[in-house]
């Protein structure tokens, strides 16, 4: 028997709560793009396994409140809160460009981490519980400044808001992100009520009131661990905990330079767990930029509720599992296709025009697909990143069908085309596969920088959602009974971004594209691909042009042709270099 449901079976189960909101997703269309990257779907993956793996009840997961501008102004200053209406001030603290901030929309969405916080903290002390905030540990905001993807100090105020209802208890602050807790040692640190202790990997130099300890770059599990221990030995008698379970911990972290795997990550966490025991405490999931973020919060979710470090499955997507979820409930007629023969198949028979309203594939109307993209949440981003009025628009764009979904800027009254899906059924080999000629995802409202670069064949910014585009296009496959889904991608970021679950139809081609990726690995993929387009690439000592052949994601894996020896020979047989 699998380890959780085991535990689940014996009824071992914590009372715990878990605070979280859709809205905890950040509305920034380019804080998965650049160097500085975030995981901006951490909670909602992690609240979802847990939800799935029966480790938590819908009724433990609370949707809170936005904290109140009075309750920020016990901690910031005024001009700094009167700040943080301008967009260049939060594009400084998240590393984007300003026109990539719809400011009310990112403000409610940091409102709701720090109240998340606020009310896991009052739940806590008052019922001497143990709960989670999702989307809080914002320990690089100081009270007149952010930095570090931190606008708001979501801990120093649910301090004070605890000070200001009466609690008086020495309150801890274990803070396990790789980087110090800069913002909350200038917060808190001069407080003697409140104790700060920190593992971190960045020497930002003395903290005052932190008993810090600093490691090197690389450190494993091992000397983690150890440090860990001794902290927690060091630690004083509390009333009450904050816990940092920072994910930037892990090896392979794009901000973090520590190698912890998962499992040591997991064992941090019930060490921790253990040593607070029954202590009233509050879980926050900090820094963590790596694909395996939405690990680490799961993994405190699974050690308080089970205190256990029983796996997550490797191979388990959240993405996949909550958009499959999704389709399931949605019905062919709810999507615009009629149960039995229609106006238009009699029509198609006798060679007769068709009347009525057009549909994508036949099947989807632009009511349909509209209300599809409601339920798997595109609609609401795209209205958090700024839109108004978005609707869908289905034609034809001969021999292509094409949807459209148009949105007004709320700031400028004009509409633009965000997402463009041009498509057809198309035999490949001996499938019929979804082929998709042309799609487009556009931020017109964002411009590009420095922090968000071109790159060959982009127009405007892209919206930050093609992972669910991608899946919904998987999603459409399967329910038009299509093999799969395919395409030709123009640019070789493009393939670099779907080689974990498409692949070229020809061996020969993929191989020499496994070879390219293997080759260029050492610069950016900005540098890559931008080589590349510019024909600053040889293959084999020769001057090679990208080649956009028909890239294929099948839905069934049994489908997949078996050729790898003839992929690994084309691989091994192709040798570039940047020239």
């Amino acid at each position: 028997m699998n380890p959780l449901r085991a535990l689940i079976a014996k009824g071992r189960r914590r009372s715990l709560r878990v605070y979280y909101d859709e809205a905890f997703r950040l509305p920034i269309s380019g804080a998965e793009a650049g160097p500085h990257a975030m995981e901006t779907r951490r909670a909602d993956d992690a609240v979802h396994y847990l939800l799935r793996a029966h480790a938590l009840a819908h009724r433990q997961v609370i949707n809170p409140e936005p904290v109140s501008y009075s309750d920020l102004a016990r901690v910031h200053t005024l001009e700094y809160l009167d700040s943080l209406l301008e967009p260049a001030t939060l594009a400084n603290v998240f590393a984007v460009d300003p026109s990539d901030i719809y400011v009310d929309e990112v403000l409610r969405t940091l409102r709701l981490g720090v109240g998340g916080t606020v009310e896991a903290a009052r739940y806590a002390v008052h019922k001497g519980r143990v709960a989670i905030n999702a989307f809080g540990g914002f320990h690089h905001a100081a009270p007149s400044r952010g930095a570090g993807f931190c606008a708001l100090n979501d801990v120093a105020v649910a301090v004070a808001v605890l000070r200001a209802d009466g609690f008086r208890g020495r309150i801890g602050v274990l803070d396990f992100d790789f980087h110090p807790p800069d913002g909350t040692a200038e917060c808190l640190g001069r407080d003697p009520s409140v104790w700060l202790g920190s593992v971190s990997g960045a020497d930002w130099g003395a903290l005052p009131g932190v008993d810090e300890t600093l490691l090197g770059e690389g450190t494993g599990d091992a000397e983690y661990l150890e440090a860990v221990e001794k902290l927690l030995g060091r630690m004083p008698p509390l009333e009450f905990a904050f816990v940092l379970a920072g994910a930037d911990v892990l090896t392979g972290d794009r901000l973090g330079q520590f190698r912890l795997s998962l499992p040591g990550v997991r064992a941090r966490d019930l060490l921790v767990s253990r040593k607070l025991g029954l202590l009233p405490q509050v879980w926050l999931p900090a820094g963590g930029y790596s694909s395996h973020a939405w690990k680490v919060l799961a993994g405190v979710g699974l050690t308080l509720a089970f205190d256990t470090d029983a796996p997550i499955p490797s191979d388990y997507d959240p993405l996949v599992s909550r958009m499959t979820g999704i389709s399931r409930t949605l019905t062919s007629s709810s999507l615009g296709s009629e149960p039995f023969l229609s106006e238009a198949d009699v029509a198609d028979a006798l060679g007769l025009p068709r009347h009525g309203p057009p549909k994508l594939l036949d099947f989807y109307t632009a009511e349909g697909l509209e209300y599809g993209l409601e339920r798997y949440r595109l609609l609401p981003m795209l209205r958090r990143l700024g839109f108004r009025n978005v609707r869908v628009v289905i034609d034809r764009v001969a021999p292509l069908d094409r949807a459209r979904v148009m949105g007004t800027d709320a700031l400028t009254g004009l509409e633009w085309p965000l997402i463009e899906l041009e498509v057809e059924r198309r035999r490949l080999g001996s499938g019929t596969f979804l082929f998709v000629n042309w799609l487009s995802l556009r931020n017109p409202r964002a411009h590009f920088s420095n922090l968000r670069p071109q790159l060959p064949g982009q127009e405007v910014p892209g919206l930050g959602l093609a992972r669910e585009m991608t899946q919904i296009l998987t999603l459409m496959a399967k329910r038009l009974m299509l093999e799969g889904v395919a395409f030709r991608p123009s640019w070789f970021h493009m393939a670099w971004a779907a080689r974990h679950d498409a692949r070229f139809v020809d061996p020969q081609r993929q191989g020499r594209f496994e070879a390219l990726v293997r080759d260029v690995s050492k610069v950016s993929l900005l540098e890559a691909t931008r080589a590349i387009a510019a024909g600053h690439v040889a293959l084999n000592g020769q001057p090679y042009a990208w080649e956009p052949d028909e890239m294929v994601r099948w839905r069934d894996e049994d489908d997949i042709p078996d050729d790898a020896a003839q992929i690994a020979a084309a691989r091994e047989h192709s040798h570039f270099t940047l020239t």
